[in-house]
């Protein structure tokens, strides 16, 4: 056994296939194992391994104390030869599983860990101990901070690049996104829902302003609807004896209104006029403040709005007012991307900038809330929170919201190169989808949030499981009578979304020549089968929770090995469901984003 693994592993130097894994990817492993390739064992975050080429190291190992009294966690060979720890540590080296300082995934960890235990084998454990000096090759981390920064310069293939939070956190992505007229002439507005940044302070005005037009916006939909103008279906809130200002936090509704004045109505119609005028840029000349934010009592018509919106309040509304309606609503849709998607309940959803899984998500409806809310949360691995319009006009499955997770890899940075993965996979909520009842088993799709709901599904087609493959999707589409919608307007519009998020964010990633990163893109759907981005996600989850996750990730593991190990060397070589998304030409750097360019002058006077 032992000259067989010094045979496998004298080749295996040669042809530069030794490897390095650190998370939960037993796929990648099983992988790289079948084509010849050795894996490096590596420790625990906490004992990072100190590259030490030569003899030193090896005398370290060999020459180990009997009493265990040396280095914690070092390595000696065992009676079967694997690479096990010395006495002075119960830490096994067989698989190197990251500390986790987050309590939250404390569960979904031990659950991956479980998922990636191998059986003892003898024959790798023994071919691990003796590449033990070796630089590895090839790495595939859960985390770039998990490794000994000498031994990562060395490596020439890692599956990481730095500095991705410009694109994989919130506020990263939020504010990137604002900057995206730097580089394409698209307006993000177009396929991003509105989203700022509360921790500044610029930024939270805008989204207060944001706030008081939109509910301006929804109180005229809500006037025609309650009209009987039949353009906005919504439905009725259900019965409840709790006070509004209690029940909102339940996502419950009051008791309906007595009828208001016709006054909030002009009010209403008024601020929508001066904000078409806005859009119009017929404020250019003005110095007087926005009329957005003085032109009328916002407090008053918030608490106006909120009656109509969630408590039943009726309006009367005139003829003219009617005309009015309909005219300016027509004319705002013309001018605002989202005004279709954006409902009439002004509903927004906070989100911690930087935490993943659907952690610390509230969706609300008063600004004030939303407001206390940023204020209320000070965690110390939060530094900001965002606040985002919500999708209020979602397309549903049987009634039920679902997200798409799409992959795509990034093989390049300059000049940008882009795969897309042709295969995704769909999440459901738990329960019917409502916007009277806002706790999360109804609206965040994520898995990890849907895991803790119990399944209250009215339609027993929605999927025991609640995930659904993409041609499982297109086959829906199709028995709505939309099968073109997938190739025609999703695929592409997703394409597009991938392409300006990149785009945008280029130029602060740490690129490094010869890595190539795996993300996971959410979208969701509106009723016009027009995808909205979310998020991305860097290091997408590959620990399959059903039949379809365990399908999907097994392949999407197996093409991107195929694509960053073959493909180079082999273009004609298969690479799954991968396809080519951009290859852009060699550009020069470009300046950076933040420059102040603004130009000064003075007034020309007339002779």
């Amino acid at each position: 056994q032992l000259k067989k693994a010094k045979l496998h592993v004298e080749k295996a130097i040669k042809e530069k296939k030794i490897f390095a894994l650190q998370g939960p990817y037993p796929i990648i492993r099983r992988l790289l194992r079948a084509r010849g390739w050795v894996e490096r064992k590596l420790p625990r975050k906490g004992r990072q391994l100190k590259q030490q080429l030569g003899g030193q190291k090896k005398q370290q190992l060999e020459e180990t104390p009997s009493d265990g009294g040396g280095e914690r966690g070092q390595a000696v060979l065992s009676p079967h030869g694997g690479a096990q720890p010395s006495r002075g540590t119960t830490e096994p080296l067989h698989y190197p599983w990251p500390y986790n300082e987050e309590e939250e995934e404390d569960k979904e960890e031990k659950k991956d860990k479980e998922q990636c235990n191998e059986d003892p084998d003898d024959i790798h454990d023994l071919m691990s101990y003796l590449v033990r000096d070796q630089v590895p090759n090839f790495l595939w981390t859960i985390r770039l901070g998990n490794i000994d920064q000498e031994l990562l310069q060395k490596v020439e293939v890692v599956n990481r690049y730095r500095r991705v939070h410009a694109l994989s956190t919130k506020e990263g992505l939020c504010l990137s996104l604002q900057n995206l007229s730097w580089f394409e002439q698209v307006d993000p507005n177009t396929f991003f829902p509105r989203c700022y940044r509360l921790g500044i302070v610029e930024e939270e005005e805008a989204f207060i302003e944001d706030f008081r037009l939109t509910a301006a916006r929804s109180l005229l939909k809500l006037a025609l609807e309650k009209a009987g103008n039949g353009l906005v279906e919504t439905e009725q809130p259900p019965k409840s004896n709790k006070r509004p200002g209690e029940c909102m936090k339940l996502g419950q509704e009051g008791e309906p209104g007595s009828p208001l004045s016709p006054r909030v109505v002009e009010e209403a119609l008024e601020v929508c006029e001066q904000h078409l005028g806005i859009l119009g840029h017929q404020d250019i000349d003005r110095k007087t403040p926005s009329p957005c934010r003085s032109c009328i009592d916002w407090d008053h018509f918030l608490q106006d709005y909120y009656c109509v919106a969630h408590e039943g309040a009726e309006l009367a509304l005139s003829g003219a007012q009617r005309e009015q309606c309909q005219d300016l609503l027509q004319r705002l849709g013309k001018q605002l991307p989202q005004l279709s998607i954006e409902g009439n309940r002004n509903i927004w959803i906070l989100k911690p900038s930087a935490k993943s899984r659907g952690r610390g998500i509230i969706c609300a409806t008063r600004l004030q809330e939303v407001l206390e809310l940023a204020q209320s949360y000070t965690a110390p691995s939060v530094c900001e929170w965002v606040v985002q319009k919500y999708v209020e006009r979602p397309l549903t499955v049987f009634g039920t919201k679902f997200d798409i997770r799409q992959w795509f890899v990034v093989t390049d940075w300059k000049p940008l190169t882009v795969w897309f993965y042709r295969d995704c996979y769909l999440r459901f909520c738990s329960q019917p989808f409502s916007l009277h009842c806002l706790e999360p088993a109804r609206h965040l799709c994520n898995v990890s949030i849907q895991k803790k709901y119990k399944t209250l599904q009215q339609d027993p087609r929605v999927p025991s499981d609640k995930t659904w493959s993409n041609k499982q999707f297109q086959a829906y589409l199709a028995r709505l009578g939309r099968g073109d919608a997938w190739h025609q307007v999703l695929v592409p519009g997703m394409k597009a979304a991938i392409l300006s998020a990149l785009r945008c964010a280029q130029h602060q990633v740490g690129f490094r020549k010869g890595s190539f990163e795996l993300f996971g893109a959410d979208f969701l759907v509106g009723e016009d089968f027009q995808p909205w981005l979310l998020e991305i996600n860097s290091c997408p989850t590959m620990s399959p929770s059903t039949a379809v996750t365990r399908r999907l990730c097994a392949n999407v593991q197996r093409d991107t090995l195929s694509l960053v190990l073959d493909h180079k060397d082999n273009p004609s070589c298969s690479i799954g469901a991968f396809e080519l998304l951009c290859k852009e030409a060699a550009m020069p750097t470009c300046l950076t984003v933040g420059l102040n360019l603004m130009v000064k002058g003075s007034s020309l006077k007339k002779p």
